[in-house]
């Protein structure tokens, strides 16, 4: 799974992406999201409130129970405003 950070996540994690092999029990987004809180204080700090991270799934908006795979894109970005 290819996993992209954007904005304050990727500077506070120290990398803009990164290539992981998940667990076979992370099947959606919300399981992703706690697995990654798991690897370490940083993903701890940044996941500790996950209604201020958006993901997108293979570039679509991805909701908690939206089904996640392998061979996905992941992108974790910040909320977004338009104007």
């Amino acid at each position: 799974m290819k996993i992209l950070y954007f904005a304050w996540l990727r500077e506070k994690l120290g990398m803009s992406e990164e290539d992981v092999d998940v667990p076979a029990d992370v099947t959606t987004v919300e399981a992703l999201l706690q697995w990654l809180a798991q690897r370490g204080p940083q993903f701890e700090a940044v996941l500790k409130d996950p209604t201020i991270v958006r993901v997108a799934v293979n570039q679509d908006y991805a909701h908690p129970e939206d089904p996640v795979s392998a061979d996905d894109e992941i992108a974790l970005f910040p909320p977004v405003t338009g104007g």
